[in-house]
């Protein structure tokens, strides 16, 4: 018997991961936030990276799921949170994230309507600062990761504080990355990781709320620029922009581009 090709699709199941460390007045936030989406996650995992505060504490109240990740460091939080999710696409916060009402719902509706999306990303919009930090930080921090990365790869990076992926691609991804290192970019080294297999869709008008703080002082800002030479660097030559693109054009698909850019610039 053939398949009644207008048969609802089974939904799509969305789990959500926050890493936090010593952030439970910014986790009490963005839990608040995602209890008020339109459409709920199907699973939040709060990844407790050896917090001394009460942010396990806050996630348990929330009664979102809490799994422990020893290792210190955003990665090793971040890919424990992987590992545990169970949803057909695994998103991800930031504790200083708050996404808006409709950002699983965006998301999900994505992944159900387009099959051959991989990787789903969007920018962030500062708060807690004036609005001349903001605008400068989106455009010079936040625009500027955009623009510089995506040249430097070949295909537009995911922004670790505002994305989603197929649990498929963390399965293909997780043993190639430096999911143990507390020293790279997250966000940066999973894309460099990525290639033309899975693709990154950035969507412009895709935004939540992050927090100023790594503006709050030079040290702070000077430690990310760092994190960001770590990574470009950890693999070279290996990951070189020239060898990227080579490898990208020697297994790029007749039918499209390595990554997407929807909506205005940040």
């Amino acid at each position: 018997m053939k398949s009644d090709p207008a048969a609802p699709r089974t939904p799509i199941t969305v789990s959500v991961v926050i890493p936090v460390y010593n952030d439970a007045d910014f986790l009490r936030t963005c839990l608040r936030a995602l209890a008020e989406q339109r459409r709920p996650a199907d699973e939040i995992i709060v990844v407790d990276n050896a917090c001394t505060d009460e942010s396990a504490a806050v996630a348990r109240a929330a009664g979102v799921r809490v799994v422990t990740e020893p290792h210190r460091g955003i990665w090793p939080a971040a890919a424990a949170g992987y590992d545990a999710a169970g949803g057909a696409v695994i998103a991800r916060l930031d504790a200083d994230s708050v996404p808006p009402v409709d950002w699983v719902e965006r998301i999900a509706d994505r992944f159900q309507a387009k099959p051959g999306i991989s990787v789903y990303t969007g920018p962030g919009d500062f708060y807690g600062c004036g609005p001349v930090t903001a605008l400068l930080g989106r455009r010079l921090y936040i625009g500027g990761y955009f623009l510089w990365m995506g040249l430097w790869l070949g295909h537009p990076p995911l922004f670790g504080s505002n994305f989603a992926m197929r649990r498929e691609v963390w399965a293909a991804t997780r043993d190639r990355v430096r999911r143990d290192s507390d020293t790279v970019h997250d966000d940066l080294d999973f894309s460099m990781h990525l290639g033309t297999d899975h693709p990154v869709t950035l969507d412009r008008t895709l935004r939540v709320g992050i927090s100023a703080r790594p503006f709050g002082t030079p040290r702070g800002l000077g430690r990310r620029v760092a994190w960001a030479g770590r990574t470009l660097f950890a693999d070279w030559p290996e990951y070189a922009p020239w060898r990227i693109r080579r490898n990208a054009v020697s297994r790029r698909p007749r039918s499209g581009a390595a990554g997407r850019v929807q909506g205005p610039r940040a």
